[in-house]
């Protein structure tokens, strides 16, 4: 018995230090399938990458996919340009999971400046978050008119403007500090 509970114990550590699983060829990965475009305020966005974010190696978190406008590499993500990242949940959260998470993860971060410059609009987004179940997909898109979209199954919850909020809020995945080095990388580089 306790040689089961060394080895459990060894899995979970093992797989609290390890990178997201590797992200499949194409526009899908662990079986969830993603579309090859999208088209936001006009412009045909393409998919730079998709990935998977796995917990002790034992858990799917979610996967992910990114898109730009064509012509635009994943390195150009911050720019103000159209952008749309699509997340699929192998688990269910509670709305207060995702608005805390983004509240510690943001205030990590950002410049104490920029997140109080932020922190309004920010709070107006957490106000959007619904609790969620398996299977489900939220997605942010942003568009210099119409600031950054939440949606929840293609349901839009509300928008937040300003180039500002998109780059801080997307940046959670693909900015210099992301949740995860490997995800980002596999989003802006396809894999």
């Amino acid at each position: 018995m306790i040689v089961v509970k060394k080895l459990i114990a060894f899995v979970l550590l093992l797989g609290l230090s390890c990178d997201p699983a590797p992200a499949v060829a194409g526009p899908g990965v662990n079986g969830i399938n993603f579309n090859d475009k999208h088209l936001v305020d006009g412009h045909q966005l393409e998919v730079t990458g998709v990935a998977l974010l796995k917990w002790a190696l034992i858990f799917d978190i979610y996967a992910g996919a990114f898109y730009l406008p064509t012509g635009y590499a994943g390195k150009d993500w911050s720019k103000d340009i159209p952008k749309h990242l699509e997340l699929y949940y192998f688990r269910g959260f509670k709305a207060e999971e995702f608005s805390g998470a983004s509240e510690e993860l943001l205030r990590e971060a950002l410049a104490f400046e920029n997140y109080r410059r932020l922190e309004e609009r920010l709070q107006e987004f957490y106000r959007l978050f619904r609790d969620i179940r398996q299977g489900d997909r939220y997605t942010l898109t942003y568009t210099p008119s119409r600031g950054t979209e939440l949606r929840l199954n293609n349901r839009l919850l509300g928008a937040v403007p300003g180039h500002d909020f998109a780059v801080a809020y997307f940046g959670l995945w693909l900015g210099s500090r992301p949740i995860n080095d490997t995800f980002r990388d596999r989003l802006l580089k396809g894999g």
